[in-house]
């Protein structure tokens, strides 16, 4: 049978760039009608309908249209789907059937992404979703020490929060992250390039790794980025910070905000490549962010080569660990066992395509068990805090909860801290999730 008469794909995924310097990307006729034919073979499969909430709003949409066909749809509803897209790549990477290398090319996350684009071009992105997202700006106010136990004080008050909540939206009952007033980048302050101690590190034939802290270790969870280096540095590792870091741009890229997207991408992508040259591996604690570097930077400057060194150079923090130990440079000397752990998969890890890297390392340790639960968390970054959405963010949580309830693990945990904070906020119990790095220190006893 060849391929043209072939249902589904059965070659690699494989992306193309974003090609968002086209102005055909930005026409607005020309999207509405690739939506249209994107939404007609959704429509027409119904493979995705238990993952995120935009393929239920769309058959929804399908269903009570007088044609029962896409072509019933009003135009003008074609967002309701896009504003339920998180981006978080599952339908592409485990359901689509039809994703390039098939002739039916469908990318739905990055065609949702052009939507996206196309509406925050226009101006009508809310005021809410600009703030929430520049979060190097809200992490640098909020970890200022006076107006740190300001505003996180103001995020457990329920009167100010239903102020927030009618205010902007953000809903009163979603639980925001505590900010620090005591940053990652100020606590490892030591650990900031040194062209001197890069090259003795060199000569003493020490591996090197770059943190990229992320915004969310920087400013919410620097233990996160503390136990990274702690890590690193019982392997005999080398740890360096950049001289400067921005945000990575996801939650730009999110919101379709690609002007910013692209500015963030010049401010981090010189400093980085410069680490590279130095001989620098770069890993970075947050799914998301090393997505950013490996797949979505690369799709939108394929030509950039100093974004394309950088890409190859990065790696998930499970992902070095096990390139370590397979080289048999990975330190086994653990000191304590973890018994029973529930770990979520995040999706923006999955993405990777780089396998259970975090469960193949975590079960190095004498007596530990780990259950993978892949399934989305729901959160994403924004999705879970806004009030339109908050309520299907803890429906697609729901599944992992009712997972980590039956297996009553010892721990529970994600890669993605934003996803771990999510579960353990609707399992309501007592005992709270724990990162798998900060698991890794607890195994070593460091």
């Amino acid at each position: 049978m060849s391929d043209q008469n072939r249902e589904g794909g059965l070659g690699a995924p494989t992306r193309h760039p974003l090609n968002q310097n086209d102005p055909t990307f930005w026409d607005e006729d020309d999207l509405n009608k690739e939506l249209e034919r994107v939404y007609d073979i959704c429509h027409g499969c119904r493979r995705c309908v238990s993952l995120c909430n935009a393929f239920p709003t769309l058959f929804d949409l399908v269903d009570e249209s007088e044609t029962l066909e896409v072509d019933g749809i009003d135009v003008a509803d074609y967002k309701k789907v896009v504003d339920q897209c998180y981006l978080c790549d599952l339908c592409y990477l485990t359901k689509c059937p039809y994703v390039p290398p098939h002739e039916w090319n469908v990318d739905f996350p990055h065609l949702m992404l052009r939507a996206k684009a196309v509406t925050f071009k226009k101006g009508e992105s809310k005021f809410r979703d600009n703030l929430i997202t520049s979060t190097d700006t809200i992490g640098k106010v909020a970890s200022t020490p006076v107006i740190n136990s300001l505003v996180n004080g103001a995020n457990k008050n329920g009167v100010l929060r239903g102020m927030l909540d009618t205010a902007m939206g953000i809903h009163k009952q979603a639980k925001l992250p505590e900010y620090t007033n005591k940053p990652a980048r100020k606590q490892l302050a030591a650990h900031i390039y040194d062209p001197a101690k890069s090259k003795k590190a060199i000569d003493d034939d020490r591996a090197q790794v770059t943190l990229f802290t992320t915004c969310y270790c920087n400013y919410n969870e620097p233990s996160i980025a503390d136990s990274v280096v702690k890590i690193l540095e019982h392997n005999n590792v080398t740890v360096n910070l950049a001289a400067r870091e921005h945000c990575c741009g996801m939650p730009k890229l999110e919101l379709g905000d690609l002007k910013t997207v692209t500015h963030l991408k010049e401010k981090n992508i010189p400093v980085l490549n410069e680490m590279v040259k130095a001989g620098n591996d770069i890993v970075a604690a947050v799914p998301s962010c090393v997505l950013m570097f490996k797949q979505e930077l690369p799709l939108m400057f394929p030509e950039d080569e100093q974004v394309q060194a950088v890409a190859k150079a990065f790696y998930d923090p499970f992902e070095y660990l096990h390139k370590m130990h397979k080289e048999e440079k990975l330190s086994l000397d653990f000191k304590n066992s973890l018994g029973n752990v529930s770990y979520h998969v995040a999706c923006h890890q999955r993405v990777q395509n780089i396998g259970p890297k975090t469960k193949l390392i975590l079960e190095l340790i004498e007596e530990t068990a780990v259950k993978n639960i892949e399934r989305c968390s729901g959160h994403d970054g924004t999705y879970g805090v806004k009030s339109e959405t908050f309520e299907f963010a803890n429906k697609i949580a729901r599944p992992i909860v009712k997972q980590i309830r039956e297996q009553k693990p010892d721990y529970y945990g994600s890669d993605c801290p934003i996803a771990g904070k999510h579960i353990e906020n609707n399992l309501d119990t007592d005992q709270k999730a724990i990162h798998p790095l900060d698991l890794l220190c607890l195994a070593y006893g460091i």
